[in-house]
């Protein structure tokens, strides 16, 4: 999903993540492949338990080795991770790529000062001493727009409202200048007002810093604010990507116009019902055979010879544009076009 005169950044091929339990192997990233450059953010939607967050807690190394088997191939600046040492990837973390957690206050140590914990992470990737550590973190706790931050560097988590313990592990994920900022739904917990200023925040670091994003979240209104790029993962797999204008306007498979159906509409009229998609999301132990979405998907009866339930569909990609679904191109834009309109009415 990059431009052609733009090489990627990162580039996962054909990922697999399967988790051993004692109930069975759980399939929770089942052939992915996707490209980031760099300056440029992809937004990764979908259900909890689609896979969105193993798949960047592997780009990051976060993972049990002994109990996870992995597959494929995942390459940042040309390096490959799923063979990289510990150590090369302690290395890596919080200095090439790093990451923003989705609960501040459960990540943040509630034992040490906010200044603490982002100078020890810039200590550990520059040996700065402790004084350009915390020289360094007042800067960053300015930049990313805490009030007074040469007296809040030694405030704990606890003594931060929501929003700013946000900015802070914000302040933290960026104090070593990463190339690569992975942010799992960032603003989930936040009041609406807050989220707006986090997401400009991200905007403009972004700006300044030439950073490559990748923006996990269930949510399609935040993916249309911050997103250039968009793919959608059901059932550990990615079922359609594209542009953030190409997946949200003209979304082509049934499992995104569910998406944008379950999601009040800004520019429509106000008393349209939103429409939840049935059922519930797969078990990845035993994941259905065919489309992972089939048994959930109202169109899946238009497909001849009962395709949706026994065959996987390919997800068939042209200039970073494609969709997983047995639907053709006409039944896909005919169908669209009819949800468009019960849309708009």
């Amino acid at each position: 999903m990059t431009s052609t005169d733009q090489q990627p950044f990162l580039s996962v091929r054909d990922l697999k993540v399967h988790f051993s339990t004692e109930d069975g192997v759980v399939k929770a990233v089942d052939g992915l492949t996707f490209d980031l450059a760099k300056g440029k953010t992809l937004g990764i939607v979908g259900e909890s338990g689609s896979g969105k967050s193993v798949t960047n807690l592997t780009i990051l190394g976060l993972h049990d080795r002994e109990r996870t088997a992995i597959d494929g191939e995942i390459l940042l600046d040309g390096k490959e991770l799923l063979t990289a040492s510990e150590r090369e990837l302690e290395r890596l973390r919080g200095n090439k790529m790093s990451m923003i957690f989705q609960d501040a206050l459960a990540s943040l140590s509630p034992y040490h000062t906010i200044g603490r914990q982002i100078g020890e992470t810039y200590r550990k990737h520059t040996g700065a001493s402790k004084k350009e550590a915390r020289a360094r973190a007042i800067e960053m706790l300015r930049r990313v727009g805490i009030p007074q931050p040469d007296v809040r560097v030694d405030d704990y988590p606890h003594q931060f409202s929501g929003g700013m313990r946000q900015r802070a592990m914000i302040a933290m994920a960026l104090v070593c200048d990463p190339e690569l900022l992975i942010a799992d739904e960032p603003t989930t917990a936040l009041d609406v007002t807050v989220q707006a200023q986090i997401m400009d925040l991200l905007k403009d670091l972004q700006q300044e810093f030439g950073t490559a994003i990748i923006f996990i979240t269930h949510d399609l209104g935040v993916i249309a604010d911050i997103a250039d790029d968009v793919l959608v993962m059901y059932g550990g797999r990615c079922v359609e990507r594209g542009t953030k204008k190409e997946v949200l306007r003209a979304p082509q498979h049934p499992y995104t116009w569910g998406l944008l159906g379950s999601m009040p509409s800004l520019d429509g009229p106000v008393d349209v019902p939103l429409s939840p998609i049935p059922g519930s999301p797969p078990s990845l132990l035993n994941p259905p055979s065919g489309c992972r979405f089939h048994p959930r998907c109202t169109f899946a009866e238009k497909v001849t010879d009962g395709r949706c339930s026994s065959e996987q569909p390919l997800l068939q990609v042209t200039d970073g544009r494609g969709a997983a679904c047995h639907l053709t191109a006409d039944q896909r834009r005919d169908f669209f076009a009819d949800y468009a309109a019960t849309r708009s009415h």
